[in-house]
């Protein structure tokens, strides 16, 4: 009881006056919202793994702490006049941090690998618009298929980071159990607790000299109430919370609380390789019953906005994201649509359809599986939920082991064909639902293509309404950013992307 007593005589002052006496004066303590899954750049596509990526590798371009691209280990580029090609021309004296020298040789190498089948990266496809990458002096020059107005962010991404291929080719995939590990980036890491804390140092020979911050330590908490009570317990600097305590936290902490509209999407998608969602009659009954409105106001609440498509409205353009024609309808027209779609499909009173909506744990996300089992119940949909942890939950996703399941996309790159191509064809693993349509492919194709911008949005669109027809996935609302960040840090940018390297931030 007395140890229990001063453990809580040491917390409440933190709670009550917001004080971080206690955290280090020259390490930043940072909330992952998962542990990450690989320490490989090209092994893994989850946010927490990107995020601590970020902060240890950097490739010819990098975004910034305002979410604008920018020259990392190239000092600049230039473009042909077709967009086909782009000369990147790199730093001088630039290694990586155990002193070996990148030079135009280690980008060819790390798409190479990028690229190799047996290397199995799910981020391969991102990249198809690439033809090759070529070492031309101290130039590295990208061809492409298509044009790529976008191509400098799609560069930024940690995927096509200067990768230590030396270390690599030694080690094969041991070359992650090194400590410290070998980087490009401002940090390294030194320290590595599975479900309990990362910790980076910084990189001696970092391009940009002497990193603002000495040490960043990375906590993985999945639950965003736990990560809430962290920062109000002066535990950590910058952290998650449940949206439900928005209002509260701002009148406790004004400033200290942001809310951004985040270029992502959240949707739940089908299994379109198997029944019953291998019939798009169903799939689009379904997502025509589903009352998005009501979901973005009444269960995530804030500033979340319901979403038709899959390209955020900042990244589609004018006139903003995509809306099929019954997005407008009353609920009764949309059921009694959805009714028929069920019935031309055989399910009805005498077979009702049965599935299971798998989830990843999180309270908002079994909130919105229990709320649209509920709008389908009237049509005689039996829907039950199916939870498991996050690992577990894209595994299943991965391999296709689902009938419906949660799921999202924040965009790499502020540009629609980063929110279109995981749905083409050949996307692999990236294509959870296993949609295949070559109308679809074609016309991405032909977006792509496009060189003049207008052109290129019109038939991005034009694409995009092909797929939503089709109905793969159920597009709920557009994510929006939520996150507490202590009074003692300094260069915090809120922006559309959620990018903010722990190098542009600074502690006071």
């Amino acid at each position: 009881m007395r140890r229990l007593i001063l453990s809580l005589l040491l917390i409440l002052p933190a709670c009550q006056g917001g004080g971080r006496e206690a955290l280090p004066k020259d390490r930043l303590i940072r909330i992952a919202d998962d542990e990450v899954k690989s320490l490989d750049p090209q092994k893994s596509t989850d946010l927490a793994t990107k995020r601590v990526a970020e902060d240890q590798f950097e490739g010819l371009t990098r975004i910034d702490g305002a979410g604008r691209v920018e020259p990392a280990l190239a000092s600049g580029w230039t473009r042909s006049s077709d967009g086909l090609v782009w000369r990147f021309a790199l730093k001088p004296g630039l290694r990586f941090s155990d002193g070996v020298a990148i030079t135009p040789a280690t980008f060819v190498a790390v798409f190479e690998r990028l690229r190799d089948p047996n290397n199995a990266s799910p981020h391969a496809a991102l990249f198809d618009t690439i033809a090759s990458v070529a070492a031309e002096r101290a130039e590295v020059a990208v061809r492409l298929r298509a044009p790529m107005p976008a191509l400098p962010e799609l560069l930024a991404l940690p995927a096509m980071a200067a990768l230590p291929v030396h270390r690599i080719a030694a080690r094969a995939d041991g070359w992650t159990a090194e400590r410290p590990l070998v980087t490009s980036g401002a940090y390294r890491l030194v320290e590595w607790r599975l479900n309990e804390r990362m910790v980076l140092s910084r990189n001696p020979n970092w391009h940009g000299g002497r990193a603002p911050i000495g040490e960043v330590e990375w906590r993985p908490i999945t639950d965003k109430l736990t990560a809430m009570r962290s920062f109000l317990a002066g535990a950590v600097d910058i952290g998650d919370f449940p949206p439900t305590r928005a209002a509260r936290l701002r009148e406790r902490l004004g400033p200290q609380v942001h809310a951004t509209a985040l270029n992502g999407c959240y949707y739940f998608v089908f299994n379109t390789t198997g029944p019953p969602f291998d019939d798009v009659r169903v799939r689009r009954a379904l997502s025509m019953a589903i009352d998005r409105r009501w979901i973005a106001a009444s269960i995530i609440r804030g500033s979340a906005a319901p979403i038709w498509g899959v390209v955020p409205p900042a990244v589609a353009g004018p006139p903003g994201g995509y809306r099929p024609v019954w997005a407008d309808w009353t609920a009764p027209r949309r059921a009694a649509a959805a009714r028929a779609q069920l019935a031309a499909a055989g399910y009805g009173p005498r077979r009702p359809l049965t599935f299971a909506i798998r989830f990843n744990s999180d309270a908002d996300h079994k909130r919105i599986a229990v709320a649209m089992a509920t709008m389908w119940r009237p049509l005689g949909v039996e829907a039950h939920l199916l939870n498991s942890e996050a690992s577990l939950h894209f595994a299943s996703l991965r391999r296709r082991d689902f009938q419906l399941a949660r799921s999202g996309w924040i965009g790499d790159v502020a540009a629609p064909e980063n929110y279109l191509a995981i749905y083409r064809s050949t996307a692999g693993a990236l294509n959870y639902s296993g949609y295949k349509n070559r109308s679809y492919d074609a016309a991405l194709d032909r977006a792509m293509a496009a060189v003049d911008p207008d052109a290129r949005a019109k038939a991005m669109r034009a694409a995009e309404a092909i797929m939503i027809e089709d109905a793969p996935v159920i597009p709920i609302y557009q994510y929006v950013t939520r996150v507490l960040v202590a009074a003692r840090v300094e260069g915090w940018h809120d922006n559309a992307a959620n990018v903010h390297p722990s190098w542009t931030l600074r502690l006071k």
